[in-house]
């Protein structure tokens, strides 16, 4: 019997899989005629055991536990692709041998003691093909009991998990990575602040210094909601929105949502930031929200080309503005600007209800 202690080489997690839920086997009787002796020596006088092991995708073996060592004594054809090995290579061995010197002895204990009370257990554990390949099993070990209700077999599935614990690990290095850049963005954005406010104190600018500080604080709040999600290639752009938008809103009831759940390029996240930005002040000072009913709606979502982003920005409630009066300002003038580097627009209506805009980014520009 070959034992842990007999494995020479070291070996670490091989990224190969064999694929095993793509596994495809036939139905037909005859190719399981040859296995008739491996169903009779487990009690079985007919083939419908074989053909039902043999034809499913999870590798399935049963083992002995009266004989010594308790070894498998049936192992169907998804075991034998799982694993390497042929069926005289694997019937009268004890499971042990798929373990390497890179199996977790803990993980091995547990089923050992789960073994030795007859119960059920389910443990991942790193295997070892006969090729010293490594694969991350998914292993389900249970008693079978006779109709005395002795113990007569124990039933044990393997199914090979390698790419999920593959996907887990870099899922969870990109949310570590996310973490850590959140962080280190959050830290810059708050030199950025302090930077500012020094010099509108030195230079005697404080006004203009604090509406600076305004857009980074914005810049800031997208960020730091979307940067976990940056991995995906794509973010979520109602957290981002949510975040620039919702400390405007003092109450809670003056700014109402309408948007989807709608995924955009990571790029558009400071771009949109700073225009939802600017639309929030201005309705600040001189909209909506300068009155106590006032109130703005946000929609957003894909254009039906799938090509364009556009957001509506709906205020009511507020002072009934004549247009023809109104003079561009700062606000006005970034907006233009930003919009423009990205050959985007934004269209301007004010009438008896309020101030609107509709806003269109073509994404093409942001990828």
């Amino acid at each position: 019997m070959e034992s842990q202690d007999d494995l020479s080489e070291k070996s670490s997690p091989s990224p190969r899989s064999t694929r095993q839920a793509m596994l495809r086997f036939s139905d037909a009787p005859d190719p399981y005629r040859k296995g008739q002796q491996a169903a009779r020596s487990i009690g079985m006088d007919d083939l419908l055991f074989e053909q039902a092991m043999a034809q499913t995708r999870m590798a399935v073996c049963l083992c002995d536990p009266h004989a010594k060592d308790a070894p498998i004594i049936y192992a169907n054809r998804a075991f034998q692709e799982l694993t390497g090995y042929s069926e005289e290579e694997i019937v009268g061995r004890n499971c042990r041998f798929l373990q390497g010197d890179a199996t977790d002895l803990e993980t091995v204990e547990t089923i050992r003691q789960a073994l030795a009370k007859e119960e059920v257990v389910v443990v991942e554990l790193l295997n070892y093909r006969k090729d010293r390949s490594t694969f991350w099993n998914a292993l389900h070990l249970g008693p079978i009991y006779d109709e005395d209700g002795k113990l007569k077999y124990y039933f044990g599935s393997q199914w090979d998990v390698s790419d999920l614990n593959d996907a887990e690990a870099q899922e969870r290095k990109a949310q570590a990575m996310g973490q850590e850049l959140a962080h280190r963005m959050k830290n810059l954005f708050a030199v950025l602040s302090g930077i500012v406010n020094m010099t509108g104190r030195v230079h005697d600018i404080r006004k203009e210094a604090g509406e600076i500080n305004e857009r980074i604080q914005a810049l800031g709040r997208a960020y730091e909601t979307t940067l976990d999600d940056v991995s995906r290639g794509a973010v979520n752009l109602g957290e981002a929105i949510r975040a620039v938008l919702e400390p405007y809103d003092g109450t809670g009831e003056r700014l109402i949502f309408r948007g989807n759940g709608a995924r955009m390029p990571f790029g558009v996240i400071s771009l949109v930031s700073l225009v939802l930005h600017e639309l929030a002040a201005n309705a600040s000072k001189y909209g909506a929200w300068t009155q106590d009913e006032g109130v703005v709606e946000v929609d957003w979502g894909d254009a039906r080309s799938g090509e364009n982003l556009v957001i509506r920005w709906s205020e009511s409630g507020g002072p009934v503005v004549d247009a023809s009066t109104i003079t561009p300002g700062h606000g006005t003038a970034i907006v233009d600007r930003i919009l423009q580097t990205v050959k985007g627009r934004i269209e301007r209506q004010w009438n008896q209800t309020g101030f609107s805009a509709v806003i269109h980014v073509p994404l093409q520009e942001m990828r």
